[in-house]
This record gives C-alpha cells, sequence and structure tokens, in this order.
C-alpha cells in the first residue's frame, strides 16, 4: 500500500512539472531586451541596463553581448600609420575610448601601436578601451587564419569586437568561425557591416550568437530610416560610418544651411549638430579624422541637446543618397 502511494504521488509531481511547460529558447543568444549576464568591464550600477539604451552619463550604451561599448569615437579608414597611430593617441589623450579598423584599412598594426602607447603614456587600462575590427569577404574561406591575423597585428590581448565588412560568400561559415573565438575569449562581441534589412533576415537564422552591432553608412543625406529601427528592434547596437557624409561629401553636408542655422543656435560646429543628431537616434558615431583638434570636437557632444524641432529639421534632409557601394 505505501509503495503504490509512493507511485501515485511521483505520478502527480511529474504531471504537476509537466504542466508548468519549458520557457521557449532561441537558437540566437542574446537578443532580449534585458541582458542578465555581464561582461567584466560592467560596473555594479549597470545591473539594470537595458541592451541598447545609451547612457549619456557615462557615454556608453550595454550591448546584447553583456560589454559595454562607448557611443563615440574615431573611424580609421585611409589612415596611414604614423597618422593613424597619432589619430588613435589624440583620441584616447581626449577622452575617447572607441576604435574602429579593419583588415581592408591596412592600419591594425598601428591601432595596436597606438592603443598600446597611449596606455603607457596616459594611465588608461586595456579594459578602457574598446577596438572594432573586420574580416573581409576575400577571407572568408579560412576565417581562422584571418582572425589569428587580426590578433597578431593589434597586439592587444583580446578583440573588443570584431565585424564581417560585408555580406560575401562563405559569410556564414566565417560568423560561426568567429563564435568559437568568443567561446575562447579572444573576441569579446560580434558584428556585421553593411547588413540590411533583406541581408540579415536570410543571415540570422542560420548563427549561434546574435549580432551585437550592425555597422552602416548613415548622415543626414542618407538616414536610413527604415533599417534603423528594423535593426534597433532586435536588440542590436546601430553605429554609422560616414556620419558626416564621407570624403568628397563632407563639405558640402557642413555647409547645409539647415545644419548650419542649428549650429549657430546652440554655438557649436556643424559637425558635432551631426553627430549629436546621431547619437539622439541611438546610433554610436566614428567619425574618421586625423586632426587632433577635430578629433576632440568630435568628442564634445555632451553640452548641448537638439530639440525635437532640430531632429525633425534634419529628418526632412534624407535624400536616400548613399556615398558609397556597399
Amino acid at each position: 500500500m505505501m509503495k503504490r502511494l509512493c507511485f501515485f504521488l511521483l505520478c502527480a509531481v511529474l504531471v504537476i512539472t509537466a504542466s508548468c511547460g519549458v520557457a521557449e529558447t532561441s537558437d540566437i543568444t542574446p537578443q532580449n531586451a534585458e541582458v542578465q549576464q555581464t561582461g567584466p568591464e560592467m560596473g555594479a550600477n549597470q545591473e539594470a541596463a537595458q541592451v541598447g539604451v545609451f547612457d549619456f552619463e557615462n557615454r556608453t550604451v550595454l550591448l546584447n553581448s553583456g560589454y559595454t561599448m562607448p557611443i563615440m569615437g574615431l573611424g580609421t579608414y585611409a589612415l596611414d600609420h604614423d597618422t593613424c597611430v597619432n589619430s588613435v593617441m589624440a583620441l584616447i589623450e581626449n577622452g575617447g575610448r572607441l576604435i574602429d579598423t579593419a583588415y581592408m584599412y591596412g592600419n591594425e598594426e598601428a591601432v595596436g601601436e597606438g592603443v598600446r602607447r597611449a596606455i603607457a603614456e596616459f594611465g588608461v587600462s586595456r579594459e578602457e578601451i574598446f577596438v572594432i575590427t573586420k574580416i573581409y569577404p576575400n577571407q572568408f574561406s579560412d576565417p581562422e587564419a584571418a582572425i589569428d591575423m587580426a590578433l597578431e597585428k593589434l597586439d592587444i590581448g583580446y578583440i573588443d569586437m570584431m565585424l564581417l565588412h560585408h555580406p560575401g560568400t562563405n559569410d556564414v561559415m566565417a560568423y560561426k568561425a568567429m563564435e568559437k573565438y568568443v567561446e575562447a575569449g579572444k573576441i569579446h562581441s560580434l558584428g556585421l557591416s553593411n547588413w540590411y534589412v533583406e541581408e540579415l533576415t536570410a543571415f540570422l537564422p542560420h548563427v549561434t550568437i546574435m549580432p551585437a552591432l550592425v555597422q552602416n553608412e548613415i548622415h543626414p543625406y542618407y538616414q536610413e530610416q527604415d533599417v534603423v529601427p528594423f535593426i534597433q528592434d532586435k536588440g542590436i547596437v546601430v553605429q554609422c560610418w560616414y556620419p558626416l557624409g564621407g570624403r568628397g561629401y563632407t563639405a558640402e553636408l557642413l555647409g547645409n544651411e539647415t545644419i548650419q542655422s542649428i549650429a549657430r543656435a546652440h554655438g557649436v560646429s556643424a559637425a558635432q549638430v551631426i553627430l549629436r543628431w546621431d547619437l539622439q537616434r541611438g546610433i554610436v558615431v566614428i567619425p574618421g579624422s586625423s586632426n587632433p583638434e577635430h578629433i576632440k570636437e568630435n568628442l564634445d557632444l555632451f553640452g548641448f541637446e537638439l530639440s525635437e524641432a532640430e531632429m525633425d529639421a534634419i529628418r526632412l534632409l534624407d535624400r536616400n543618397e548613399k556615398h558609397d557601394w556597399y
């Protein structure tokens, strides 16, 4: 009798447990609005921070990987070795901590040198600095070699974020290789560059780790008004390259009368207005520059705020005018 009673009790427990069900989990991790795990760079006050929501006080954003990233920094496209080293050091000396490079820029070694010298000369720690690099489609067929090369050239211990530079043959395979380096601790976060709605829709079901960032061309003449919210709604942070229009187009954009008028009203430069406009859209900015004064100015974005009317005025400048091919 006692054995039968125990058996019925066990069955009841199993039925109740089954009826409660198990929460479904996504094949892509993590993509929820709030991150429970935290990267080693996270502070105690960020436990309740939301993914993708800009912290203007600390000038950072929480990524879905659990790491924080600065919301403004430096792009190094087309900077030669010495210029790149000096620009990276100028950025860090003036409080900037985010640097973007790529295999195709040919200056990963210079970025690494600039970071190491800045750490030695300015007393910052490696953990404060966030370095992004990218592998190019012509490297996708042997991604491990490409990743190892980037680690060796940068020579800064680990890569904060690695992106696929743009879609190409074997891009899923290359991304899956990067996922393994995340597991090994050699890369902290993953992302994509030049991926739009169609590309993301096709790509995401095939990977395990949700990209933490998508980096695209965005400026007042090419605003991606549909693409940006599509990406952000997935818990992915958006970052813009060519925020000031790109080489050959910058002067016209900075001279735009709407932007000039807003700049005069706030006592700031046209470049600062555009970069602040991006930040208020929740878009991370990485303007390129070799001029230390411009680098310093491009970091000074927090002493003013654009009104809704000013944001709308810039939004009306959109021409869907792309300035590069990808």
